[in-house]
């Protein structure tokens, strides 16, 4: 599975990752973004996953975002710790966001990488039905 022509893979995003991304979108453009910690440039999580979102924790520093939009809706779901197949539970972490024609975001998709085993999936994914959806593109 390669890249879609209409999409753009932020610097950062493994190889790996950006490709199993891509393979289970559909056929919109996707723009997909590294995570990084604002607190020190890391690059490794752990995550909590629900339903409706994702929130990383930084394994450097600790500190701690929501991805996109999760945290309007954080409370009505209990999170869960993201684990591995292999027992692993630190994580590179990409997201992935379908765009409508308009470049306006539809879904949002976390990827995660485990570090130990290199496995990749997707452990949440979501639909935006609002608008302006600018501001989610700076949220991974």
């Amino acid at each position: 599975m390669s890249v879609h022509a209409g999409d753009q893979v932020g610097e950062g995003v493994s190889a790996e990752l950006a490709v199993f991304l891509r393979g289970v979108d559909d056929e919109r453009p996707v723009r997909i973004g590294p995570s990084v910690s604002r607190g020190c440039g890391g690059r490794v999580f752990l995550v909590l996953v629900n339903e409706s979102g994702a929130e990383r924790e930084c394994c450097g520093c600790g500190t701690r975002a929501f991805i996109a939009d999760s945290e309007e809706a954080w409370e009505d779901d209990e999170p869960e710790g993201a684990g591995c197949p292999c027992g692993g539970e630190e994580f590179e972490a990409a997201v992935a966001f379908s765009l409508a024609d308009d470049g306006s975001v539809r879904w949002v998709t976390l990827g995660l990488r485990c570090v130990k085993d290199g496995f990749s999936g997707v452990y949440a994914d979501w639909k935006i039905d609002y608008g302006p959806t600018d501001h989610l593109l700076t949220m991974v």
